[in-house]
């Protein structure tokens, strides 16, 4: 397993306080799959992810990353073991999306920041995987939302890292960017064997296209491939809405 947590409590300390969001959180995520949390809003997607890529810590319990607990590596080794995309907007530059992407080659090159043979091989292989190879030169800031999306994830690529978590990369997309983007995802981790973790509120392109889900409710997630959570009725209690209702048979949700 690329990644695993044990018995883990996730949550906030507040003036000396912890204040739980869910806790006895035991998942296991494997190279080579592509995996998606869903879940309500507010229900702690956000508060999960962080604490799984190490920007937040635990309430109690452990990540392990290569068996290894993540509280244990270095910036620099995790960097090199762990990638995210944020669904932060850049910062304002002047960056070509070459120059993006190659800032997933910082935790390897050296104190001035040269690139080396092997850094813009791994830069244009990832160009190259993600489809972008003829946007290199543009500026970063003249590409479409699902562009910056690809060349955000080809930086992750970049990187090398056995596993890339992606916080709610379709948020601004319309259906065809998100169907290209879900598609490309489960291609690279196909194609690389790598983890790939992302949240998503796109809950029927989940269904259909992941390997694995999280489905993360109000005090338990459940951790399956998205035939086995239909079979089972998990998605039937996703939403206290009785205005929504999840239909087995089509194998999505709909609205009476």
């Amino acid at each position: 397993m690329v990644l695993q947590t044990q018995n883990l409590k996730i949550g906030y300390i507040k003036n000396g306080v912890s204040l739980s969001i869910q806790k006895q959180i035991n998942l296991s995520l494997a190279k080579g799959k592509l995996v998606t949390l869903i879940g309500a809003n507010g229900i702690g997607k956000s508060t999960l992810l962080r604490t799984l890529t190490g920007i937040q810590n635990p309430l109690q319990g452990e990540v392990l990353l290569n068996n290894k607990n993540l509280a244990s590596y270095s910036a620099l080794t995790l960097a090199q073991n762990l990638s995210v995309v944020l669904t932060e907007k850049l910062p304002p530059s002047n960056l070509s999306v070459f120059e993006l992407v190659a800032l997933g080659r910082q935790p390897y090159t050296n104190w001035v920041g040269k690139l080396t043979l092997e850094d813009i091989e791994k830069i244009n292989w990832a160009l190259e995987l993600t489809e972008i190879s003829h946007l290199k030169d543009k500026k970063h800031f003249e590409l479409s939302d699902g562009q910056l999306q690809k060349a955000l994830v080809a930086r992750a690529l970049a990187q090398d890292t056995p596993i890339i978590i992606l916080d709610e990369p379709t948020t601004h997309l319309d259906l065809h960017h998100k169907v290209s983007l879900f598609k490309l995802l489960k291609k690279l981790a196909q194609e690389t064997q790598k983890c790939i973790l992302f949240s998503t509120h796109d809950i029927d392109l989940a269904i259909q296209l992941s390997d694995e889900m999280l489905v993360m409710k109000k005090d338990s997630l459940q951790q399956s491939e998205p035939c086995l959570l239909i079979e089972n009725g998990t998605f039937d209690t996703l939403f206290e809405d009785e205005d929504i209702s999840f239909d087995k048979e089509k194998g999505k949700f709909v609205f009476k």
